[in-house]
């Protein structure tokens, strides 16, 4: 009997040489653990559980509708100003969810990371997952309080909605995979991306129109506002969910779809770069952990 000699190098991989992304996409079963775990310790001893997800964009909305719409006077300004309040806010809570949590993930797991090989993107991955969990009550509310103010959907609203998302989860995605491996060494990140948290609020028209940055800004400022891809994200979402309940008065940011396009553009290179730059660096994750 003839034995084939096997070459050292045939059939032999590095563990991990298929990880990245395509390996956590393979790994479902893990990417489930991960998501069921952490929804558990996040409402590990809860009456409400994940009830919480539908009182917490409720209550966050209540504070702003009654301070800026009623008491400031912005519910006068802007027709259904509930409904264009809480299209962007369900929308930024996604996004800000998603940088805080996958910002943590991977420090947050330091024993994981450790002790045991996986895909690394499996982290960030579950956090974006349980961002999600948390956003479809959010979505939810926004449906049913459009209808109520006349929405009824339409093939070129239901796409703009998915525009939006898709810029926004991407972006969220991208950043979240280059701030999860920077926290590894530089810690300091953590609050950077909390201080963020409000910026990011009051960086977009949600609160207010796009047009009060028009009025009182300086030319260069509103391009660099409109630059944002989160800006283009909210119009797309308002436009999407509030506008058809309204008599059509207002005026959306110029050449929007034009700049969603190069925003989702922006937010794919972002992507890319966060993706790039966790692939470098996660080699060194269990010797900074």
């Amino acid at each position: 009997m003839t034995v084939t000699p096997i070459r050292a190098d045939e059939g032999l991989r590095a563990p991990g040489g298929d990880g990245g992304l395509r390996q956590t996409l393979r790994e479902k079963y893990l990417l489930r653990l991960l998501v069921r775990r952490e929804l558990r310790a996040r409402y590990k001893g809860s009456l409400l559980g994940l009830g919480w997800s539908y009182v917490r964009p409720a209550v966050h909305f209540a504070v702003y509708f009654y301070v800026i719409g009623i008491f400031l006077g912005m519910d006068d300004r802007v027709e259904d100003f509930s409904v264009y309040l809480f299209s962007g806010m369900v929308l930024i809570n996604l996004f800000t969810e998603t940088l805080h949590s996958a910002t943590r993930s991977v420090t947050g797991n330091a024993p994981l990371v450790r002790k045991v090989f996986l895909p690394r993107e499996l982290f960030p991955a579950a956090s974006v997952l349980v961002s999600l969990v948390h956003f479809l009550p959010g979505l939810m509310i926004l449906l049913g309080g459009a209808v109520a103010a006349g929405w009824r959907p339409s093939p070129a609203e239901l796409g703009a909605a998915a525009f939006g998302f898709a810029i926004v989860l991407v972006f969220g995605f991208g950043l979240g995979l280059l701030c999860s491996a920077v926290n590894v060494f530089f810690r300091d990140l953590e609050q950077v991306v909390d201080i963020s948290m409000i910026v990011i609020t009051w960086s977009v028209p949600m609160i207010y129109p796009w047009t009060h940055v028009q009025t009182h800004a300086p030319g260069w400022v509103l391009d660099v506002y409109l630059a944002n891809p989160l800006v283009s994200a909210v119009s797309l979402f308002q436009r999407a969910f509030w506008f058809s309940g309204t008599h059509g008065d207002f005026a959306f940011p110029p050449h929007l779809y034009a700049h969603a396009a190069v925003s989702l553009a922006v937010s794919v290179l972002v992507f890319a770069a966060g993706h790039a730059a966790f692939s470098r660096m996660q080699t060194r994750f269990a010797q900074e952990l």
